[in-house]
C-alpha cells in the first residue's frame, strides 16, 4: 500500500436488516488531503465515516489507516479526530473544561491540555466565552466547540459531518480557512450537504447514494461546462426527497 494513502477502505460494507447502507466500498483519502464525502439524505455517508472511525465494525471490508488495518491496530483511532453530526459537550462544563475533560480521555498531561485548549479556544474565536457555561451559548458557537474537541489530542486524520451545521458566513469562512491553514500536516475528510462548501475546500469528492459510490474525482472534473457541482450531484442522484 502507498506511504501516501492516510484512509484506505476495501470492500466495505454494512447492513442493517435487509437495508444495505454501505455497499463494497473502496475508497483511498490522500494524506494532506480535504477530501469531501457528498450524498443525499440516507446514502450512507455517516454509516461510512463509523466505520473509517472504528466507532461502527463494518459487515465486512477492511479499513487501513496509515497503510495499517484498523481492526487489527485499535490505537490507530487516537490519530482520528472525529466531530459527529450532532453536537456533543457536557452542559454543567464550561468551555475550557470541556476541553480539558476530553483530554484527559485521551491521556494527554494537564500541562499540555491546557495549553491546547486555551490555542483551539483563541484560534476558533471561543475564548471571550470560555468560562461560561457551555450549555448557554449559541448554536454556532457550540458547533466550533464541538471541532476544537476533535483536534483537542492533535490527530493526524480529523473526520467532520457535516461541520459547517448551524454556522453563520463569519464562523463558515473562519471554519474554511482554518482547516485549509492545517494542509498538508493533516488529512481532512469531511461530510457535507453545503455544495458551495464542498466545492471550496475539496482537493476531491465522492458522491454516494444507495450505499455505492457513483463519482470520484475534483470538482472540476466532475463539473460538466457551466455546471456548478450542485448540478452534478442532483444529476448524479436526482431531484425526489429523501427522508
Amino acid at each position: 500500500m502507498s506511504s501516501n494513502i492516510a484512509i484506505k477502505c476495501r470492500n466495505l460494507s454494512k447492513s442493517y436488516g435487509s437495508l444495505k447502507a454501505v455497499h463494497q466500498m473502496n475508497l483511498e483519502v490522500a494524506k494532506g488531503e480535504i477530501f469531501g464525502f457528498l450524498g443525499p439524505n440516507g446514502a450512507g455517508k455517516s454509516t461510512s465515516i463509523m466505520m473509517i472511525c472504528g466507532l461502527l465494525k463494518p459487515d465486512s471490508g477492511l479499513v487501513y489507516i496509515n497503510g495499517l488495518e484498523l481492526r487489527k491496530n485499535p490505537s490507530l483511532s487516537k490519530i482520528i479526530g472525529f466531530c459527529p453530526q450532532e453536537n456533543v459537550f457536557w452542559p454543567k462544563l464550561n468551555g475550557l473544561e470541556q476541553l480539558l475533560f476530553m483530554a484527559a480521555m485521551y491521556g494527554i498531561r494537564w500541562k499540555d491540555s491546557k495549553k491546547r485548549a486555551i490555542r483551539l479556544l483563541d484560534d476558533l474565536g471561543l475564548s471571550s466565552k470560555s468560562k461560561s457555561l457551555t450549555s448557554k451559548w449559541s448554536g454556532g458557537m457550540k458547533r466550533r466547540l464541538n471541532i476544537a474537541l476533535a483536534l483537542i489530542h492533535d490527530p493526524d486524520i480529523l473526520i467532520l459531518d457535516e461541520p459547517e451545521a448551524g454556522l453563520d458566513p463569519q464562523s463558515r469562512v473562519l471554519i474554511r480557512e482554518y482547516f485549509r491553514a492545517m494542509i498538508p500536516q493533516k488529512t481532512i475528510l469531511l461530510t457535507t450537504h453545503n455544495m458551495d462548501e464542498a466545492d471550496r475546500m475539496s482537493d476531491r469528492v465522492a458522491i454516494i447514494d444507495d450505499g455505492l459510490i457513483i463519482a470520484l474525482g475534483n470538482p472540476r472534473e466532475l463539473k460538466r461546462e457551466e455546471e456548478s457541482l450542485e448540478d452534478v450531484f442532483i444529476r448524479l442522484t436526482g431531484k425526489s426527497l429523501r427522508s
